[in-house]
């Protein structure tokens, strides 16, 4: 890509990035959200996004392995050799902030990927995985138990709402 090419990319409104990248083959499903900053790899057509699905700033999805850069240049008989692996997220997940998945990785259904992980194997249903390289620590429902006290009833208010409520817990002790 030139580097016109990817200062248009950059500038360009997330919908009109999506719209293009589903003309290329990435299968996106319905009730998605896809925040800027993401990058889908050279090859969208390997990747599908299931329903109700959340993609945070900074996820990377690649769908190829760079590592054969070298095995070309070492091996004559490779020079023109590639590697790919599908990239496949089910439905209702969340990918945390700069998250990064590999070829080859499948996202069960309702899974939690934590921020900064990185994904280099299949995660099953019902889990949430973090770290370096991304390790499934505890399920969905375990997460939900364990935060339950934590949790705070603002996800449709206006900003001066929730900010309100928000500042309430915090001067009651509720927010560590």
């Amino acid at each position: 890509m030139s580097i016109i090419s990817t200062v248009v990319w950059k500038l360009m409104p997330g919908e009109k990035k999506l719209k293009k990248l589903r003309e290329r083959g990435l299968v996106i499903g319905e009730g998605c959200e896809i925040l800027n900053g993401y990058n889908f790899g050279s090859e969208p057509y390997l990747v599908e996004i299931g329903n109700n699905v959340r993609i945070t700033r900074g996820v990377n999805i690649t769908t190829h392995d760079g590592g054969v850069w070298v095995l070309r240049r070492k091996y004559p008989e490779l020079m023109d050799m590639d590697r790919f692996g599908k990239v496949k997220i089910g439905d209702n997940c969340h990918i945390g902030m700069n998250s990064l998945i590999m070829p080859g990785v499948t996202i069960g259904k309702n899974c939690i990927i934590g921020a900064g992980a990185i994904v280099t194997h299949d995660i099953p249903d019902d889990s949430v995985a973090v770290g370096v390289p991304a390790r499934v620590i505890e399920t969905v429902e375990e997460y939900m138990e364990k935060n339950r006290e934590d949790f705070l009833p603002t996800k449709n208010l206006r900003f001066d709402k929730k900010r309100a409520v928000v500042k309430r817990y915090c001067e009651e002790g509720l927010i560590r």
